[in-house]
């Protein structure tokens, strides 16, 4: 693409942006006379400064939280959130206005609770429909920003093609600066050329029309870092870290502040997790006590004993907490388990590859169902409102598993399944639930779990899970 196209395409995306930004503070105004007509409040004088007030306020907050910023690859959510906090500002301001001139009473508390309510969802609504057709214009070759990666290795590639996972972003990669490869290694990597060595990416900034350079280097070449910061951050090109966290085998890692230090967070609990967890538990648990109370006094009437049964599992940090179940087994369960393994050979094998006894002769008649169903598991809801467990997560697991399997994986599984709660239900529950023959196909499902895990994911393992329950498979 030609500097004067390219130059061209910048400025009408510039002037995109301030158009939005007027059509952003005149909705507001339009909104607030809006409401003040629906609830026939009578036009005066009061509102007519409010007018003004709210959108010169509004000006000045959007711009300074940088709402018009490019918004190239962002989550659409990031973008609401902005929105909410700009216009906190300006609701501030107006409640500022209200105290200081004492004259609240001539404004209608509900045009007012309306507005500060309703704008920000019809200003993301606005912002929605504007990145929607932009980001259909960008799919269409149109718009594009040029973008250069400094270092070809892994991080480099991985970064490159998730640039073409997302054509939307409008972000093409013109190539690669790198200091060990050759440009024929490189093109058998990637379509993408090899551009010179990694000194040479100031000259080339100088002479071409780039808009993004990423790099992604290791963490040990931080002088080469330090240098391309030092002589590339004013020749035009946004200079943007791709930190370095895959090597360290966890996608999820967090970058959180401690003071003014920014530290890496490797055990994220999300906000969203822990508050559908505590909802939906609390949900199952208040609907549910009836034909929990019908399950407590079922395993009463047939055997002695408690209703309850609590072992001891991995959380996350590799501490241990009572896991509560509902007892399928007859009293004195573990008493039996050795006299059992003790006289059979071929028992003693099983559990000590599974951990499980596919015909144990411990679990009663209500157990038996009890497990087909998966309602043993129930109680683990209140283990999920302490906050030792989630709905959805990895198995939970003794600590001989965590000893003789997770960490015979150069310990990264071991490191990957602390990281995070351990589920009531998970993908191994509605993949493969028992059936696993092999337990490195277990310690697979816990890593792509914790790798992998999204609001989304837990939602569709949970409606799965409901599934199996009634088909019963490969639960014993």
């Amino acid at each position: 693409m030609s500097p004067i196209l390219s130059w061209n395409l910048r400025e009408r995306s510039s002037v995109i942006y301030r158009i939005l930004h007027i059509v952003d503070c005149l909705l507001v105004c339009f909104l607030l006379w809006f409401y003040v007509w629906i609830y026939e409040v009578p036009w005066n004088f009061y509102y007519t400064r409010l007018e003004l007030i709210v959108f010169f306020s509004s000006f000045i907050s959007f711009h300074s939280f940088q709402l018009y910023r490019s918004w190239r690859g962002w989550k659409y959510y990031r973008e609401f959130m902005v929105i909410i906090q700009a216009w906190s500002v300006v609701v501030g301001v107006l409640l500022l206005y209200f105290f200081i001139f004492k004259i609240s009473e001539a404004y209608s508390r509900a045009v007012f609770t309306l507005l500060t309510t309703t704008t920000p969802l019809v200003l993301f609504a606005g912002h929605f429909l504007v990145r929607r057709l932009l980001r259909f214009y960008r799919s269409q070759g149109k718009n594009i920003r040029h973008a250069v990666i400094v270092g070809a290795g892994e991080l480099g590639i991985r970064m490159a093609r998730q640039l073409e996972t997302i054509p939307w972003a409008g972000i093409e990669v013109v190539g690669f600066f790198d200091d060990k490869l050759e440009k024929k290694e490189l093109f058998n990597q990637f379509n993408r050329p090899l551009l010179g060595a990694i000194d040479g990416i100031q000259s080339y900034l100088k002479n071409n029309d780039i808009d993004y350079v990423y790099i992604a280097l290791p963490m040990r070449a931080e002088r080469k870092i330090f240098r391309i910061l030092q002589e590339c951050r004013d020749l035009g090109a946004q200079i943007l870290l791709v930190p370095d966290i895959y090597i360290f085998g966890l996608h999820h890692a967090e970058i959180q502040s401690l003071g003014d230090m920014l530290v890496l967070n490797f055990n994220p609990d999300t906000q969203w997790k822990r508050g559908f967890d505590v909802i939906f538990s609390s949900m199952v648990l208040l609907f549910g006590a009836p034909i929990f109370l019908c399950i407590a006094l079922a395993i009463k009437l047939e055997s002695r004993g408690p209703v309850f049964y609590k072992h001891r599992r991995i959380m996350a940090t590799g501490r241990e907490f009572p896991c509560l179940k509902f007892r399928t087994m007859v009293q004195n369960a573990d008493k039996q388990l050795n006299e059992i393994l003790k006289n059979d050979p071929e028992l003693r094998q099983e559990w000590e590859t599974h951990y499980k006894l596919k015909n144990d002769p411990r679990i009663t008649r209500v157990g038996k169902f009890l497990r087909r169903t998966s309602l043993d598991e129930i109680p683990q809801f209140f283990n999920v409102l302490k906050g030792e467990m989630s709905v959805v997560g990895a198995r939970p697991i003794v600590g001989k598993e965590l000893e003789n399997f997770y960490k015979g994986n150069g310990e990264q599984s071991a490191g990957r399944y602390c990281s995070m709660k351990p589920g009531i239900t998970g993908p191994w529950q509605v993949m493969k639930r028992s059936d696993v023959v092999d337990y490195k196909e277990r310690v697979e499902l816990d890593d792509w779990y914790v790798l992998n895990y999204s609001l989304k994911t837990d939602i569709k393992i949970i409606l799965k899970t409901i599934v199996c329950m009634f088909s019963g498979k490969g639960a014993y």
